[in-house]
């Protein structure tokens, strides 16, 4: 079973509160997140495809009590102290290693999962991935670590190029050891990297003017789930200025952006549903292993490359698990 599901991977009144007996019954999910449900509705919805894999049904047979941060992480252990005190018999912990953390720290009996986690060991998640032991386990779908790997692809496609931008949450400041690989791959390639970090969505028009005025030739997304949720305006912001860009995920691509590389989000989630309805049965958070992708993928829009005048060399072609024509 944990063979098959590693290779497949990749607000309202109390949940308790009823005057049947039946309903009482009924288990409760606690869903905290960092962004909000209007920009992260297919990854929800990926979620509960995983909880139909296990036989559960949201509003049938389980209960889902969301609580969304959009973007504001300063209330995440407020939110996650809600869900605690909801008696909730899963904790999901979405979007990024911040609501992992808050939810960690406000209960170490109800069982959690984290859709995403970098360094799940080193952070003090779990004590290993292959057993976490305690009452956490989840997802690592390397999405930041992937930024290096990204940055070499924009490199392929733009050859010519000699100073990227990169756009980062703030917070990520922080990581100095993602900086690092990153500053020694752009050195690898022959590149310097403008990084630009924001905080919030109204950062971002500013952060373009930055990027446009340094005369930087593209542009990296980094991995974050602040960036997730404003796909689409990022991705608008990148074609009037004309960046070619990479992103973390396929749904940059849909929505318009030149190149997607990383492991399915969705399938990230969607096995975080898997996990919960494991939970649910009754399976241990301890025994289960922290599931890690095995597969990426990469996407290329043809239409958006021809409307910045960009011809992909048939080598990335080639290499590219999605083009979008």
């Amino acid at each position: 079973m944990r063979r098959r599901e590693f290779l497949a991977f990749f607000t309202g009144a109390p949940a308790w509160a009823s005057t049947s007996r039946a309903q009482s019954l009924v288990p409760v999910i606690g869903f905290l997140s960092s962004a909000s449900l209007e920009r992260f509705a297919h990854l929800v919805d990926a979620f509960r495809d995983g909880l139909h894999q296990l036989g559960f049904r949201e509003g049938q047979n389980v209960n889902i009590e969301y609580r969304w941060a959009n973007d504001d992480i300063a209330r995440l252990p407020e939110l996650a102290t809600e869900l605690v005190d909801r008696q909730v018999s899963v904790l999901v912990a979405s979007g990024g290693i911040p609501p992992a953390l808050a939810a960690k720290a406000t209960t170490s009996t109800i069982p959690i999962v984290f859709t995403a986690a970098n360094d799940p060991v080193g952070m003090g998640l779990v004590g290993s991935l292959g057993r976490p032991g305690g009452n956490v386990t989840g997802i690592n779908p390397f999405s930041a670590s992937l930024d290096p790997k990204r940055l070499e692809l924009l490199k392929a496609l733009v050859p010519e190029a000699t100073a990227f931008g990169v756009v980062a949450n703030k917070p990520k400041q922080d990581a100095v050891n993602y900086w690092l690989e990153l500053e020694d791959t752009a050195r690898a390639l022959g590149i310097g990297i403008v990084n630009v970090p924001v905080s919030a969505e109204p950062d971002f028009d500013a952060a373009f003017d930055s990027l446009v005025a340094t005369r930087v030739s593209a542009l990296l997304v980094a991995a974050d789930p602040l960036f997730t949720g404003h796909r689409r305006r990022l991705v608008r912001l990148a074609e009037q200025h004309r960046l070619p860009a990479i992103y973390q995920d396929r749904v940059f691509a849909v929505s318009g952006g030149l190149m997607a590389y990383g492991a399915s989000l969705a399938g990230a989630y969607r096995q975080a549903g898997i996990y919960a309805g494991r939970i649910l049965r009754g399976v241990s958070p301890a025994d289960l292993p922290v599931l890690q992708p095995t597969n990426f993928e990469l996407v290329l829009n043809v239409k958006t490359a021809n409307t910045l005048g960009l011809a992909i060399p048939p080598t990335l072609l080639a290499r590219a698990d999605e083009v979008i024509e």
